[in-house]
């Protein structure tokens, strides 16, 4: 299952916007603009599906309330909208449909304006208000996606979504996590778990991605030969280990915690394609990888696509250049972000940007340049 279309009104700045996304979808713009807010639609869906600890008023209330969520530029219309389409393979498709807003009076409560679930285009499985939110307003504080007493005719839907993962992995997190200490958060975003979830998989499935892994590894890492997975003989904590090439044979191996920023967030990522067939989120996978890596980075997703049998569907923001000078990037997954006076909005590329594309240049070379601050050359006179 992957996400064909995103509709959004007055969520966070933006009013409106209706898009497309690919299997591979790139978010262009520039800071502030609101590329993290976008993900963020898809986190606070994984948010209000859990049936523990989750629900609409966990997901709202986490993000500091509905006047965060809200655009400031929704005059008359207080109603935040979240219209998500999605496509399981060619025969089947969903339409998810979320609509929330505080109560005028009263307890200002948070409620479900609407909710709508229709499966291939025409069959509708749930549209609310129900007879019954209306008679015990209170129903609608929770959502259908979130219950499993509810949820029964979609819950394809509702896993889809609570399984979306959201990955912006900080090496030294992982590097230093013992002295670090403290308070992990909640879905683990930053990758102080990760080490966690290499050991929580199956020893089939492990061996077989930190193989494919290592292979990518190679290429990528000077000197890199072998990628191992231990478990501490004293703590049980488990490790990732490497081989590196070395004039005495034992001499070459290094755990994670000398592994290069680089080396971890290029890991991080390849187990996490690797990992499920849900939604992916990254965000600016480009940090601490060499711009020769970093320009690899669309051909990795491709490959790691090809060669599982259940794809999985990746959202990216970025601002590197060598990343969009890759010619392998499909133009149609670029999504350009623009700030206005009155919120951003979400484009597909013009004609003009395709063609330009098409006859050879790139999306770094085509679109980066719109997406710039015009007066960033300023700065080095400040």
């Amino acid at each position: 299952m992957f996400v064909a279309r995103l509709v959004l009104k007055n969520w966070r700045n933006f009013r409106d916007v209706n898009v497309r996304l690919r299997e591979n979808t790139y978010l262009l713009g520039a800071n502030a603009s609101g590329k993290s807010n976008l993900l963020d639609v898809f986190r606070f869906l994984r948010d209000v599906s859990k049936s523990q600890g989750g629900g609409l008023q966990k997901a709202i209330t986490d993000r500091g309330g509905i006047s965060k969520l809200r655009c400031l530029h929704a005059r008359s219309d207080p109603e935040v909208r979240i219209e998500v389409e999605l496509a399981e393979g060619s025969d089947t498709s969903w339409r998810y449909v979320l609509g929330f807003k505080q109560e005028s009076r009263g307890a200002r409560r948070i409620l479900v304006s609407a909710e709508e679930v229709w499966l291939n285009g025409s069959k509708c499985l749930l549209k609310r208000p129900l007879e019954g939110d209306k008679k015990d307003v209170t129903r609608l504080t929770q959502t259908h996606l979130e219950q499993i007493q509810t949820n029964e005719n979609f819950r394809d839907v509702a896993e889809f979504f609570g399984d979306t993962t959201y990955l912006h992995l900080v090496p030294q997190l992982l590097k230093f996590g013992d002295r670090i200490g403290g308070q992990r958060l909640e879905d683990d975003p930053f990758g102080q778990g990760f080490l966690e979830r290499v050991a929580r998989a199956t020893v089939k499935s492990r061996e077989s991605r930190l193989l494919k892994i290592g292979k990518a590894l190679q290429l990528a890492v000077p000197q890199f030969e072998q990628l191992d997975f231990e478990k501490d003989g004293v703590t049980g904590r488990p490790h990732l280990k490497a081989r590196y090439a070395h004039h005495r044979p034992h001499a070459g191996w290094q755990r994670e915690d000398q592994f290069s920023d680089g080396t971890l967030r290029l890991l991080g990522l390849l187990w996490s394609l690797l990992e499920s067939n849900s939604l992916l989120l990254l965000e600016e996978p480009e940090l601490s990888l060499n711009d020769a890596i970093v320009k690899q980075i669309p051909l990795m997703l491709q490959r790691v696509q090809r060669e599982i049998k259940r794809k999985r569907q990746v959202i990216i923001t970025t601002h590197s250049e060598a990343l969009l000078s890759n010619p392998g990037i499909d133009a149609r997954g670029v999504l350009v972000i623009e700030p206005g006076q009155n919120g951003s909005t979400v484009r597909e590329l013009k004609d003009d940007e395709f063609g330009a594309i098409k006859d050879g240049l790139s999306v770094a070379e085509t679109v980066l340049p719109s997406t710039r601050p015009k007066s960033a050359e300023q700065l080095g006179l400040w």
